[in-house]
């Protein structure tokens, strides 16, 4: 299936991109995460602490054991503070 793979904040300027369209065979977000972690050192560093790393899934919030099964996009963005 092919995913628009969007980037937010700080991962965006690691990344280097604010999206990509990826082509994957991901049945979860973490499975994505893995993929896109592959892909190269950027998107390595990006992924490194997912603790710092939250998601959505067609602008749903997500987990990482969210099943992508007909998903079109995918968020990736640093956790929010409220104030």
């Amino acid at each position: 299936m092919q995913l628009d793979v969007l980037y937010f904040a700080w991962l965006r300027e690691r990344i280097g991109a604010p999206r990509e369209r990826i082509e994957t065979g991901a049945a979860t977000v973490a499975d994505l995460v893995a993929q896109l972690a592959a892909m190269d050192e950027w998107h390595a560093a990006a992924f490194a602490d997912l603790d710092a790393v939250r998601v959505a899934v067609d602008q749903e919030l997500a987990a990482m054991d969210t099943p992508l099964d007909g998903a079109r996009e995918v968020a990736f963005f640093p956790p929010m503070t409220g104030g």
